[in-house]
């Protein structure tokens, strides 16, 4: 049976290339596209039962729970390289272990985290960017209080999902994730519509939508199916002990992605403070800025429906480069990269045709009823946010390429390229010039300059590994 078991991660280094990218990114795209449903329908109802202020607020919370986000990464998908490396080897021990580390470690972080947010709510929410007498604040105080009660079933089902997908069981991912959108949407209208709980109504839907996601992926990682078993005891029946070696690897593998998370984050942050410094001004209304925030909401959430299939086709790929370049079977690897950025941008060119053709359509899905302001700002915004969308699908394979080859230094800096080093100093330098709209512009700029850099770095590493032999 065991043999059995195991066939499910060889295939990864026999099987056509185009044949598993396929098997794993649908299924992967569908999670992550699910995933992505939790935020979008949130705002939807949000925009549509409550209004368009509390859009705002939600978008005040967003940067915490980005940081939220940033530690499930570390942990889940640092595990997740890991084990598809390990199985590639042949060391399947090594790949339990991991699995063990990450459980623990999510489960620690998700608790720090809610602790030290709800005894601090008020603090950190006044830092997140509202402009003061800003209505947005108390929505968003509400609906970040509610999230932190389920942090920890966000960051175990999102962290154990990719450690199964990472061991040959995408569609587990794909069926624990559309369970917990389904569910998602039943609460959110039982709670928002029926029960009229408002934005916490939104966050309450989106704990018990994830509550399940968690028990359901639990199951199967404890259960026989599965070809790297969570269980707290080693191979010899003992309680294992946390390895502070092992866990350095574990974030070295996932810090690339936990520092795009945070550092995105930070750009959040940034942004919500311009919309509060510029909005007024700049939109010819008192609560400018609240407007301003709601417009980047809802910005926010078409980008991340656009991005979540990009996300999905680099998650399923990440399984087959790393057992690949594991086992040493580098024409595979580079097989693999190509279909998926080809892939990838094909997607990103979709969405920004439909954002330049359909702007007002799709900023009316959270605002039927918006204020002239609001749909004056939010649309023109998206169009100039989204200039370089077409470039992004291959800025994000290329990224997480780095880490599966072994290169994780220069993943963190191409990590940290865009949503650092040079995003925020455009941010700060354009806003100043040219107040609301430079801020705006800032992204492009950034997205333009980081896709030349990347493009040609991963030149360079290509022609590396076309030196090597294959087995």
């Amino acid at each position: 049976m065991n043999d059995v078991k195991l066939n499910a991660a060889e295939k990864l280094g026999v099987e056509p290339v185009g044949k598993l990218l396929l098997r794993y990114s649908i299924p992967a795209i569908t999670g992550m596209v699910v995933n992505a449903l939790y935020n979008f329908v949130d705002r939807i109802f949000v925009g549509n039962y409550v209004n368009e202020i509390a859009l705002g607020g939600i978008s005040l919370a967003l940067p915490l729970m980005t940081i939220g986000m940033a530690f499930a990464m570390l942990f889940g998908i640092g595990a997740a390289n890991m084990i598809s490396m390990r199985l590639g080897q042949g060391r399947k021990q090594e790949a339990e272990n991991a699995l063990r580390h990450c459980f623990l470690l999510l489960i620690a972080i998700s608790l720090i985290f809610m602790i030290f947010g709800l005894i601090f709510i008020d603090q950190v929410i006044s830092l997140m960017g509202a402009a003061e007498g800003s209505e947005a604040v108390v929505y968003a105080k509400e609906y970040f209080r509610i999230t932190l009660i389920g942090s920890v079933f966000f960051m175990l089902s999102f962290g154990l999902s990719h450690c199964t997908r990472a061991q040959g069981f995408p569609n587990i991912t794909m069926i624990g994730m559309l369970l917990g959108a389904v569910l998602n949407i039943i609460f959110d209208a039982l709670f928002i519509i029926v029960f009229q709980w408002g934005v916490g109504g939104a966050a309450w839907a989106t704990i018990v939508s994830q509550f399940v996601v968690t028990v359901y992926i639990m199951f199967f990682a404890t259960s026989k199916k599965a070809v790297v078993r969570l269980t707290l005891h080693t191979e010899h029946g003992r309680l294992f002990n946390l390895e502070p070696s092992l866990i350095k690897q574990i974030m070295a593998f996932g810090s690339a992605q936990f520092l795009l998370q945070f550092l995105m984050s930070v750009v959040q942050l940034l942004n919500n403070m311009s919309m509060g410094w510029y909005g007024a001004a700049a939109l010819g209304v008192a609560n400018g800025g609240d407007i301003a925030l709601t417009g980047m909401n809802i910005q926010g959430a078409i980008l991340m429906m656009i991005l979540m299939p990009v996300f999905g086709i680099n998650q399923g790929v990440q399984p087959i480069l790393g057992y690949n370049y594991g086992a040493k079977k580098f024409d595979r690897v580079l097989r693999a990269y190509t279909g998926a950025v080809i892939a990838a941008s094909c997607i990103c060119v979709f969405g920004f045709l439909i954002v330049n053709l359909f702007p007002m359509q799709l900023i009316r899905m959270f605002a039927p009823g918006g204020s002239e302001a609001l749909m004056y700002f939010a649309p023109r915004a998206m169009r100039i946010m989204m200039l370089i969308l077409p470039l992004a699908g291959f800025q994000i394979v290329s990224t997480n390429f780095f880490v599966v080859t072994g290169r994780p230094k220069t993943s963190i800096f191409l990590s940290m390229l865009r949503q650092c080093i040079a995003l925020i100093p455009c941010i700060l330098i354009f806003g100043r010039v040219w107040g609301l709209w430079g801020v705006i512009a800032a992204t492009p700029v950034a997205d333009g300059f980081s896709f030349i850099l990347t493009g040609t770095l991963i030149i360079i590493e290509l022609r590396k590994l076309r030196k090597q032999p294959s087995l």
